[in-house]
């Protein structure tokens, strides 16, 4: 995982993502899903290139199964955009760079 990415627990997802100063990009991923691994590089790529702009955390989904319910997420991979707390934007399944930077940059 990238140095610019963190794993973000139940416990510290208010702090990382709701009281964040800046958006907030949220990975809900498992270990056993394989498109989750196909997406990593790439938001490991998007963390890289919005840098001061942009957070990006991951959400275990099986070690952080009361956020993972209270976001309403059913499938995997997941990602949310937050903005000033508030969810501003969602994506599911895997799609390409630029649609990713395409999403982010409408979301932001």
């Amino acid at each position: 995982m990238s140095d610019v990415i963190r794993e973000v627990s139940d416990n510290e997802f208010t702090e990382a993502v709701i009281q964040a100063k800046r958006p907030v990009l949220v990975d809900f991923w498992a270990p056993w899903c394989g498109p989750c691994h196909t997406l990593s590089p790439l938001l490991e790529e998007l963390a890289d290139e919005f840098a001061g702009t942009l957070d990006v955390v991951k959400v275990n989904v099986d070690q952080n199964p009361e956020i993972t319910a209270a976001m309403g997420i059913r499938g995997v991979p997941a990602l949310i955009v937050f903005n000033g707390g508030k969810a501003v934007a969602q994506q599911n399944g895997v799609t390409g760079l630029g649609q990713l930077r395409a999403f982010l940059a409408e979301a932001i």
